[in-house]
């Protein structure tokens, strides 16, 4: 269905519905359309003012680093809410926890090349990160 807004020669606007343009055409040659005020049957199609209402815009897909910036990220947060930061004395605390002198739990901190090399002698499992520096941090 499709509503015009058609005008008659003596100057009266008013809206016709039709099945499609076709439609529309078929009719007016015919002289079966006429206006509402006057019967005039000498019609033509207006310029009308129309809105199209447009689905919300679909996010856009974030691009490749931007999605690894966001991932980063996460990682982030989620080690410094779920380690202990330990500073320098990752390689002590380390050894501590794999001898059990102390508890088990999630540590993070720094170490030196060959403080790397000894965790490796021992047998201490660890996973080296490098972390962005935060932005709340002052340089």
């Amino acid at each position: 269905m499709i509503i015009f807004d058609l005008q008659c020669t003596n100057g009266h606007i008013f809206e016709g519905w039709f099945e499609d343009s076709k439609a529309f055409k078929h009719q007016k040659k015919k002289k079966l359309i006429s206006c509402p005020m006057c019967n005039d049957a000498n019609v033509n199609q207006m310029p009308s003012t129309f809105a199209i209402k447009s689905r919300p815009q679909t996010p856009q897909i974030p691009s490749h680093e931007k999605q690894m910036a966001q991932l980063g990220k996460k990682i982030v947060d989620y080690v410094e809410k779920n380690f202990d930061d330990v500073g320098c004395d990752f390689t002590t605390e380390a050894l501590k926890i794999h001898y059990g002198v102390a508890e088990q739990r999630n540590i993070r901190g720094t170490s030196t090349d060959s403080e790397e090399e000894l965790l490796k002698k021992e047998g201490v499992d660890f996973f080296k990160m490098p972390l962005p520096i935060s932005s709340n941090q002052d340089s």
